[in-house]
């Protein structure tokens, strides 16, 4: 049997609801990571972050999604760069705090500046921290979609990644002993 897709069909058809896409995307279990930046003034920014996603290799490129009046967005487009944090399975706390929007997050927790850093590096909470300057901001909605070119990796820690899905936090601990490189 043949199946044919109607393409005025499929481009008339209203999108899903955000209750239907938000359940759907919460049985896709992500990482998760802090996005941070400093502002023209020099006052770090911060928020939590689950969409983000790998685009390119050569060049290195991530893209993270951030809501159009994010405090930490504004300071990337200060700054023209931003840095990834990945957290670990202890990270959950820095997790909850970065997105509680507290505005004393950065005194609540341990971070650091390193030379020519494109944002905070959260010392305790990141197994591995990315730093970016942005190539590319694409509108999507009430988001910005912010590409950004990878001009420095840190590993911090050799943990198990923190992940988010089915609106709970979780590990992946693999059942085989870990390799080192």
């Amino acid at each position: 049997m043949e199946v044919v897709a109607n393409p005025d069909t499929i481009r008339t058809a209203p999108p899903s609801s955000p209750e239907e896409f938000r359940s759907l995307m919460a049985g896709f279990p992500t990482g998760v990571a802090i996005v941070t930046a400093v502002d023209r003034n020099g006052r770090p920014w911060g928020m939590t972050c689950s969409a983000l996603c790998s685009v390119s290799v050569d060049p290195p490129t991530l893209a993270v999604g951030m809501r159009a009046e994010s405090p930490t967005l504004r300071a990337a487009l200060e700054s023209d760069a931003f840095t990834v944090n990945l957290l670990h399975a202890q990270g959950r706390s820095a997790a909850e705090l970065f997105a509680s929007g507290a505005p004393d997050r950065f005194d609540s927790t341990e971070w650091s500046m390193p030379e020519h850093a494109a944002g905070p590096h959260l010392t305790e909470a990141a197994h591995a921290v990315a730093d970016c300057r942005i190539t590319q901001i694409v509108v999507v909605g009430e988001k910005r979609m912010v590409f950004g070119e990878v001009f420095r990796v840190s590993r911090l820690a050799d943990d198990d990644p923190l992940l988010y899905g089915s609106r709970r936090y979780g590990t992946w601990s693999a059942t085989q002993p870990r390799s080192h490189r």
